[in-house]
């Protein structure tokens, strides 16, 4: 009875208190009110008196006969900027018009005070408090007059901010050294310098009822299916929630399958892999505060291509590709193949390894499905702890606890040294896939594969790929097949997944991203017989 009483207690008081917060509740959406002081109550009260929040009023106008007010936010909006272009302009040039004698219209004094005194470059009238808060707690500085029931939004921002840098993530030996910051000014940027082309189109929407985030969509119009982007907009729309504070939030909420081990949206922070997937005619989205861009549709292929593979020369970057493909081989499948061939099917193995094996099994405790299980969580834990740790002693510390415990563990009699082989080839091998969030989903494949060849073998393993076989056939990513070009098969896309064909023979693009398939036009017969001659 006593925990009874104490619930319903609580419950009282929160409710309680929830009705006083609720009225003192504001209507952002009302209209600014024509006298200047209540709108600065409003907006002060509002703010719950931040100290952060520069207030500062002014009087404008021949003898100083309209007051007015600046109000930005203190780390967020330029002070020298409003100093010089703002309060300068406001309250020593516009002395020699003669505004609040001659023109007493609202409109008018809006008029002058747009023409002849803000000497800025981006200005915006705002109407009610809704949009004043939104542009005031983004960097902007707000105008408001006595008398008048609009004001007006200065685009001033200015904070401090990371410079464009080298991607941590995705390094290339050859190729551009850039990557997006946390602004997405920037970020559009970046691309806007690589497509110079006025069908680049960009839109903005606002995600986040507290955070407000703002969301850019890119697209090439004329290449860009509009299916895709309908899609796109649908997706973002449909999405009501607090806070955005990363673009992984925005992934998560659009991705068609939530229920899979594999990303079926890519994210990437480079400027040049963005440039090329838009020259693709796929829809790259961009979140303010985020370093990653979103690139839909997206393909299983396009996680293991790199924006290397078009520096180097196509007979390179194919074996690379085969290379990385083989790596995720290994990384999904070699330690429960060790299992099932010792545990099930010895026979397939040479004599010689088999009695290798055997004679190091014999001091061991453990069994070879317990020890691989041990010994990959063990390697996880250091890969963990290496992540977290500071970046001058991570990486030591990772290298010297594998080289410890290894050693420690085949010495101690614990598991045996080929176990340690088998772990560290299939450790090694999720570290070549170009993308991390590929190599996560055979990190977390690899265990469900070991389970199954403990328990039938190779006929597990047969039946684990076969599921996930399914299981990628059955995925899309915005409408588009996510085994394309195999499943559904598609000759023009087989150019570019496994295998990269040389840029001349690439002359069209894929017709399930592009309604404009011509990439290049090919070299007349004429033009292939002048080079041959030269």
């Amino acid at each position: 009875m006593f925990f009874l009483k104490r619930k319903k207690k609580v419950v009282l008081s929160s409710s309680s208190t929830g009705d006083r917060f609720d009225s003192k509740q504001f209507d952002k959406q009302q209209s600014l009110k024509q006298q200047l002081d209540e709108n600065l109550k409003t907006i002060t009260s509002s703010l719950g008196n931040s100290n952060d929040i520069i207030i500062r009023e002014i009087k404008i106008g021949t003898n100083g006969i309209l007051k007015a007010a600046i109000i930005y936010t203190d780390g967020l909006s330029d002070a020298n900027a409003i100093q010089e272009f703002v309060m300068e302009s406001l309250m020593i040039d516009l002395n020699d018009i003669p505004i609040g004698e001659t023109i007493m219209n609202e409109s008018e004094i809006m008029n002058t005070l747009k023409s002849y005194a803000l000497t800025v470059g981006e200005l915006k009238e705002v109407k009610d408090f809704n949009m004043l808060f939104t542009s005031l707690l983004s960097g902007n500085t707000i105008l408001l007059i006595d008398g008048a029931e609009l004001g007006f939004i200065i685009g001033n921002k200015n904070w401090q901010q990371r410079a464009v840098a080298e991607p941590t993530s995705q390094t290339v030996i050859r190729g551009p050294k850039e990557a997006f910051t946390e602004n997405l000014r920037v970020n559009t940027a970046l691309i806007r310098r690589i497509i110079k082309d006025t069908n680049l189109w960009m839109e903005q929407v606002e995600l986040g009822t507290r955070t407000k985030t703002n969301i850019a969509i890119m697209y090439i119009n004329g290449i860009a299916e509009e299916s895709v982007i309908k899609e796109v907009h649908a997706r973002l729309n449909e999405i009501n929630i607090d806070g955005i504070l990363e673009s992984a939030y925005v992934e998560e909420l659009i991705q068609d399958e939530p229920n899979t081990p594999f990303p079926t949206i890519y994210n990437t922070e480079r400027p040049d892999s963005v440039a090329a997937c838009l020259l693709e005619g796929r829809v790259a989205i961009f979140v303010d505060g985020s370093p990653y861009a979103l690139i839909v549709p997206t393909l299983f292929v396009q996680f293991f291509h790199s924006p290397e593979d078009f520096y180097q020369r196509h007979w390179m970057a194919t074996f690379v590709r085969l290379l990385r493909f083989f790596a995720f081989s290994i990384s999904l499948l070699f330690p429960a193949m060790f299992i099932a061939l010792v545990n099930f099917h010895r026979e397939m193995l040479p004599t010689e390894l088999l009695v290798s094996i055997a004679s190091q099994k014999e001091n061991t405790p453990f069994s070879t499905l317990t020890e691989v299980v041990v010994m990959e969580i063990a390697f996880e834990l250091l890969r963990e702890a290496g992540l977290r740790m500071p970046r001058v002693i991570g990486s030591a510390m990772s290298i010297v606890g594998a080289f410890v415990i290894g050693t420690a563990a085949v010495e101690a009699g614990l598991i045996s040294a080929v176990m340690v082989i088998v772990v560290s080839l299939t450790a090694i091998a999720s570290f070549v896939a170009p993308t991390y969030n590929i190599a996560i989903s055979g990190r977390l494949l690899r265990f469900g594969f070991i389970l199954l060849a403990g328990m039938f073998g190779l006929f597990g393993i047969v039946l684990g790929l076969i599921l996930l076989i399914l299981h990628l056939c059955h995925l899309k990513s915005f409408g588009i097949p996510y085994m394309y070009p195999f499943a559904p098969f598609h000759l023009v896309g087989q150019k570019d997944t496994v295998l990269r064909s040389p840029l001349q023979k690439m002359t069209h693009r894929s017709s399930y991203f592009s309604k404009n398939l011509v990439r290049q036009h090919a070299p007349s017969t004429k033009e292939k017989k002048s080079k041959g001659k030269t």
